[in-house]
């Protein structure tokens, strides 16, 4: 069914600089289209020095609703009328919803992070010990989700030890179980690895073909698991190395599409068709 803009069609979006590189146009518009609903989901190039206006724009505009990405996740915070908790503990939003004016702030992130493991990994993640590679935006959602669906310890392993220091300071607030979090650098990785369950990276690296130096998967356990948020056109180096060494493993595909899957609900109050949007990003690979 081809698509038509006309004078009732509801516009949503993505802002974020750069963001002509974004998928979630594909699998957003798969939705709408496959629902039969007047909606058309467009991608907004939006300037870091140039948000405040941006966001202005679309609230006057009467855009309903839209996805944020990188630069914008943490900054858009203060131009928004509500936020809701679990954008308050990751510190970020990837969805707002315009409801009448009113700007309110979600991040669908670690819910889709969390569903992606259970769908495509088999690996819900209570009371697993995790290590998450990564101590930026990615990881910040991702640890307050995890250990919000009740992970038994979760170590951050970053090259600057003080940042991972900072998200896991920030984050102990938000949960009864401080003990849960720590923080450690990679001189510390092979008995962090020999005793996780779960490996998760949470950096960028791999995006462009790069490995992770100093990560031996050899050392994880035959039973661990290896989920990469990052995704590309072909396998991760990351997502390859498991593979040759026999570990479950995926990349972040998944959770681009049940993240985008929980936006879309949030926008419409309907659940999209199950798996609509992960298929249309599987067939642009």
């Amino acid at each position: 069914m081809q698509m038509t803009i006309q004078g009732t069609t509801r516009v949503y979006g993505i802002i974020g600089w750069p963001v002509a590189h974004s998928r979630s146009p594909l699998m957003q518009n798969a939705a709408f289209q496959a629902l039969g609903m007047d909606c058309v989901y467009v991608p907004f190039a939006v300037p870091p020095q140039r948000l405040a206006e941006a966001v202005q724009g679309l609230r006057c505009l009467g855009v309903a609703g839209w996805n944020v990405t990188i630069p914008h996740k943490s900054t858009i915070m203060p131009f928004l009328d509500q936020l809701s908790p679990e954008a308050v503990r990751a510190g970020a939003v990837n969805t707002v919803c315009n409801q009448d004016g009113c700007l309110i702030g979600y991040n669908t992130d670690g819910a889709g992070l969390l569903i992606s493991l259970e769908r495509d990994l088999n690996c819900p993640v209570d009371g697993k010990r995790l290590v998450v590679l990564g101590a930026g935006g990615a990881a910040r959602g991702a640890v307050a989700a995890l250990a919000e669906a009740g992970a038994a310890g979760i170590t951050v392993v970053n090259r600057t030890l003080a940042t991972a220091s900072q998200l896991i300071t920030e984050l102990q607030g938000h949960f009864s179980s401080q003990s849960m979090l720590g923080v450690a650098d990679f001189s510390t990785l092979p008995q962090l690895l020999s005793e996780a369950d779960l490996l998760i990276n949470a950096t960028s690296l791999g995006l462009h073909g790069e490995k992770i130096d100093g990560l031996d998967l050899a050392l994880l356990p035959a039973t661990a698991k290896v989920y990469d948020m990052v995704y590309g056109v072909s396998s991760t180096p990351l997502i390859s190395s498991a593979r040759q060494h026999g570990l479950l493993s995926c990349d972040g595909l998944g959770m681009l599409a049940a993240q985008g899957e929980l936006a879309f609900c949030r926008w419409t109050g309907v659940n999209p068709p199950v798996g609509l949007m992960a298929k249309a990003l599987q067939q642009k690979r």
